[in-house]
């Protein structure tokens, strides 16, 4: 287990980069998983717009939403989304959003 620090807060990771406590995720705290998770160096609106239909599927379902869903509602290809989140839709994009590991998730 690790932590990030935002703005003089510790947050807590589990050993595979995921929050601890979901309720702690904010843009913030998005945008440093972003680069210390993901390597990314900042957050475009489409990395946007996979996160906030990730978050907001996942608040309404209680799970994430299939990549061919996240494709469908933000209008990128499943390449370019690979391209966005180099370890993928289900754990590099949902780490980023602040969700738990997806069940079925390597």
């Amino acid at each position: 287990m690790g932590s990030i620090e935002i703005s003089g807060h510790s947050v807590q990771l589990n050993e595979e980069g995921f929050l601890q406590n979901p309720g702690e995720w904010n843009r913030d705290v998005a945008a440093e998983l972003a680069r210390t998770q993901e390597g990314l160096d900042a957050m475009t609106d489409e990395h946007w717009s996979v996160v906030n239909y990730i978050r907001d599927y996942y608040l309404e379902h209680n799970l994430a939403p299939m990549v061919r869903k996240i494709c469908m509602t933000t209008g990128l290809k499943l390449t370019r989304i690979f391209e966005l989140f180099p370890s993928g839709p289900a754990k590099g994009a949902c780490k980023v959003a602040g969700l738990p590991k997806p069940d079925g998730c390597v």
